[in-house]
Order: structure tokens, then sequence, then C-alpha cells
């Protein structure tokens, strides 16, 4: 049986190694620089418009190989670290339960719990199999956005809140200083009512701006005005269509 030799070792001296070596297989197996890359993301390898065959005058490069997608998914966090040009990091998302998303109208941000996925422009498939990519709509915790709205304009966030406020947070006195302060807030604390039924059930409607499979993060903003109506007669069809077909 003829002997297999690890090459590395060697260093750039392995031909003339090589040459003095007898019974040695000199395959595939032998030459680890050249087994480890795979799929190819250059056009050399394709056809010419004409149809032509390219001639092959270099062999593949590092920058460019294709690495196969993160399809990051609910669930426990897990992130991958992968080397890349110039030494640098990217972070490759695998599973994520939150993120940080920012309410705009209210110019805050706060970090809260991923529910699912509910509509992807792109592929259904995504929706079915909850992946997290940048421009998925997904439903968020409502919890760390109302606790904020209620600290700071010192009101429920929706109408069936007020109703059942309780006593004893009315009973605290407050400076005239605070109170005077609180007043001018709620004069511009009004909720759309779109969001206000979302508080009501406890989910947010949002989307991902960031890439969980470049960046490790599932970031992303709330949805207000017209882009919540337009993905809600969205997520709607969809559901009707589904019912449909079933």
């Amino acid at each position: 049986m003829p002997k297999k030799v690890n090459w590395q070792v060697f260093g750039n001296t392995r031909r003339h190694v090589f040459d003095c070596l007898p019974n040695v297989v000199d395959g595939p197996e032998s030459h680890p620089q050249d087994s480890i890359m795979g799929i190819s993301r250059s056009s050399r390898h394709k056809r010419s418009a004409s149809g032509a065959q390219r001639a092959h005058y270099r062999k593949k490069r590092k920058f460019e190989l294709g690495r196969q997608p993160a399809n990051t998914k609910l669930g426990a966090k897990r992130i991958h670290t992968v080397r890349v040009r110039g030494g640098n990091l990217k972070y490759r998302a695998l599973r994520l339960d939150s993120g940080n998303f920012a309410w705009g109208s209210e110019h805050v941000t706060r970090k809260t719990r991923l529910i699912s996925v509910v509509y992807n422009a792109s592929n259904n498939e995504l929706v079915r199999t909850n992946t997290l990519v940048k421009g998925a709509i997904i439903q968020v915790d409502a919890a760390p956005f109302r606790q904020w709205y209620e600290a700071h304009y010192a009101q429920p966030v929706t109408k069936r809140g007020k109703q059942t406020a309780p006593a004893d947070e009315e009973a605290k006195k407050l400076s005239n200083h605070v109170q005077r302060k609180l007043e001018e807030r709620k004069k511009e604390g009004k909720v759309d009512p779109l969001l206000e039924s979302q508080f009501a059930a406890g989910r947010l409607y949002a989307t991902i701006s960031s890439r969980p499979g470049q960046s490790g993060r599932s970031d992303g903003y709330v949805l207000e005005g017209k882009e919540l109506e337009f993905y809600l007669r969205k997520i709607r069809t969809g559901k009707q269509k589904h019912a449909h077909n079933a």
C-alpha cells in the first residue's frame, strides 16, 4: 500500500521531498490547500455570451469562494465567527431570540424578544421555517415599549389600560415641576390606533434592517403609518390565499 504524506509539514520544499520519496501518492488527499476550495462565485468557469468555453488560465481564488447561507432561525442565540478578507471577522448568526428595535415616532430603542416571522416578500418558505433575514416582517414582544411609554408619559398605552388603571398609581404625589412636565408630554403622547391594538395583544409588527448572517444581529424598527398598513394588507391576503388553497 503506498504511503500518504501530509505535505503541510514540509512547507515550500514539498516538491523536492516528493521527488526523493518512493511509493508516495500525490493526489487531492495529499494537498489539503487544494481540496478546501469548493464552490466558486467567479465567472471564469462560465461560458461566454457566444457559448464558447473560456480558457483556464488561473486557479480558483479565495476572494471568489461561495459560502453556505446562514439561514438564521428563531431559537437560543448561537453565533459563529468567520475569518474573512483582511483578517476581519464576520458574525454568522445561526439562531437568534432577541434584537434591538427602534420605535421611530417616539425616538426610542429597546431590546425585545422575537416571537415569529409573519411575512417575507421574497419567499413564503422563509415564513414557514421562521428564518430571519433582512427585510423580513416579524412580531416582537411589546412589553419593553409599553413599559417605557407608561413610565415616560405616566399613562397607559391603551384605552383598556386606562379603564383598569389601579387607584394607588393615581394617588402618588408628584412635585409641581414633574406634573407640569408630564402634562406637556401627554399632549404629544398619542398612539396610532393600529399600534394601540397591537399593544393590547402584546405583540408589535417590526421589520429586520440588519443582516443576521453578516453582523450576527437581528436589529430593526417597529412598523408604523403607511408602511404598517401596507404589510397588514399583505399579511391578510396571504392568509386568505393559504386558506383558499387548503
